[in-house]
């Protein structure tokens, strides 16, 4: 797919985060959307997208969550993106102390 350069928002970034399951990255991209950009000068998008692996236990859906960043500035991007890390850290947090998902996928590795 190829992508055109937007000339106002010419600084892009991807950021693609695998979970274990749909569900659960469905409930990041859930968590994370209902935060609207501050600022006018960044736009953000969300997606769910499937990876080749099979999902162990036999989940449809996407079990990525993409997120594309465009901005003004190289500066604008870093402060929005690094908020957008903040925000998934505290969702990944909750996520790994209160889904029975996690701890049961944490507990299978073990």
């Amino acid at each position: 797919m190829a992508e055109t350069t937007d000339i106002q928002f010419p600084c892009v970034l991807s950021i693609e985060v695998p979970f274990p399951t749909p569900r659960l990255a469905s409930i990041a991209l859930k968590s994370l959307q209902v935060d609207k950009e501050l600022s006018p000068l960044v736009k953000r998008t969300f997606s769910l997208d499937s990876s080749n692996e099979s999902v162990p236990n036999g989940d449809a859906g996407g079990n990525i969550l993409r997120t594309e960043y465009k901005a003004t500035t190289n500066r604008m991007l870093r402060v929005a993106v690094n908020s957008f890390m903040d925000s998934l850290n505290l969702v990944l947090e909750v996520m790994q102390e209160l889904d029975t998902d996690v701890l049961a996928t944490k507990e299978a590795t073990a």
